[in-house]
């Protein structure tokens, strides 16, 4: 089921204003992920969820002014980016889960986030967390 693009639009620009980059469809993913080389790629798969505008886009914001930080950081909207969103999930080898991070390196997750470690916790704690996997995974400094 698609949900209204009017509808969706203000929770998909609640990231892309940040700079997050929409992958609305499969192929997008594909490039995005399968093309990334040694990059390190976040992706968000947004929702339109509570826990999602509450919590899971407001602690990625705030996570992407951390000092290190992946390469690329896109998101596909479930609900709205049907194909997209299932393509992320093909890759990931986890179960559905909105909203949910990964990140991705050679075409493959290397960390998850899942939505119960998102409704259990606030956006400060979110951010802090991936933070963590940030400088666990992402080898580069912002540079300032």
């Amino acid at each position: 089921m698609r949900y209204p693009e009017e509808l969706i639009r203000p929770m998909r620009e609640d990231l892309t204003r940040q700079g997050v980059q929409e992958a609305r469809t499969s192929e997008e993913v594909d490039n995005a992920l399968l093309g990334s080389g040694d990059a390190t790629v976040l992706m968000v798969v947004n929702s339109v969820c509570g826990c999602a505008a509450a919590k899971a886009r407001p602690g990625v914001v705030e996570a992407l002014k951390h000092c290190v930080r992946p390469d690329r950081a896109l998101t596909v909207f479930a609900g709205g980016d049907v194909e997209a969103t299932a393509r992320v999930r093909e890759l990931s080898g986890y179960p559905a889960s909105s909203p949910s991070v990964f990140l991705f390196r050679g075409g493959k997750a290397i960390y998850a986030m899942h939505r119960h470690q998102i409704e259990n916790r606030n956006a400060f704690e979110i951010a802090a967390t991936l933070k963590q996997a940030f400088e666990e995974h992402c080898s580069r400094p912002l540079v300032k």
